[in-house]
């Protein structure tokens, strides 16, 4: 006999093809911004929050977040919206720190780590998105 009551599968919405292009676009500009750090005299930090390339990638997820909504990139324009706005916070605080001369002791290590938290969202990010998983925050 047939199951009265079959078992719901929930069917992920389709995502359009163009929708995951634009999205591999805002992790070059980040990853752009994260290379200019890297190989030019500003730190990876401050190249990741002044940068055009960033600030561009931020506002093209805000423009097209709607967009995602219900998909695997919902949670992927999440994951880039808050490394931009978190790594401004931090870098703040670590600027603050080395004002005060003596939290430069903090401040200084504190820059380091969030260009490495950085650089390793991005990367975790754009692997992820390569392999069309979402990303767990």
């Amino acid at each position: 006999m047939s199951d009265p009551n079959p078992p719901i599968t929930a069917e992920a919405p389709r995502v359009d093809e163009s929708l995951i292009t634009y999205t591999h676009v805002i992790y070059a500009l980040h990853a752009l911004a994260v290379l200019i750090g890297i190989t030019t005299f500003h730190t990876i930090v401050l190249s990741f929050v002044g940068s055009l390339p960033s600030i561009v990638a931020v506002i093209m997820n805000y423009a097209r977040r709607s967009a995602t909504y219900g998909t695997f990139l919902e949670s992927h324009f999440r994951w880039q919206i808050r490394t931009f706005w978190y790594a401004l916070l931090w870098t703040c605080v670590c600027v603050l720190l080395i004002v005060t001369l003596v939290g430069a002791l903090i401040g200084l290590p504190g820059l380091a780590a969030v260009g490495i938290w950085i650089a390793y969202r991005v990367i975790r990010g754009w692997l992820a998105l390569r392999d069309r998983k979402p990303m767990y925050v």
